[in-house]
């Protein structure tokens, strides 16, 4: 199995722009797709972002296309996800997850192994 662990969050200002890691150990997140995932308060958590175990297909949620990027360095075992243009209703706890090395699932339960998360803040 992997372990996941996410960094880069924190408080940013909206037009801002934060870069979220996910550090993988253990297995080597390169056997997996990856995806990102937020959870605000009181709500579901929600598909971000996925890319293909090889970086060669991503994917992403209408609400963040053109402002999110994911990639991945299999070499450094790590996911990132380049967020720009932030907006107030991006604030959430972001999480990475890993999942089988098929289609980039849009589904908490398309993945199986999940890190602690991160809290990203937007203000206006």
């Amino acid at each position: 199995q992997v372990q996941l662990v996410e960094s880069g969050g924190g408080l940013a200002q909206a037009g801002g722009s934060l870069r979220l890691s996910c550090a993988g150990s253990g297995r080597t997140v390169g056997l997996y797709n990856m995806g990102w995932f937020r959870q605000a308060p009181g709500k579901e958590r929600e598909f971000v972002a996925g890319v293909t175990f090889t970086g060669g297909s991503t994917h992403y949620a209408d609400s963040v296309k053109g402002r999110f990027t994911i990639s991945r360095d299999n070499a450094k075992n790590t996911v990132y996800l380049q967020m720009n243009s932030l907006k107030p209703e991006d604030t959430a706890i972001y999480y990475c997850a890993a999942g089988p090395p098929s289609s980039v699932g849009t589904r908490p339960s398309d993945y199986d192994y999940w890190g602690q998360g991160t809290q990203v803040t937007v203000s206006s």
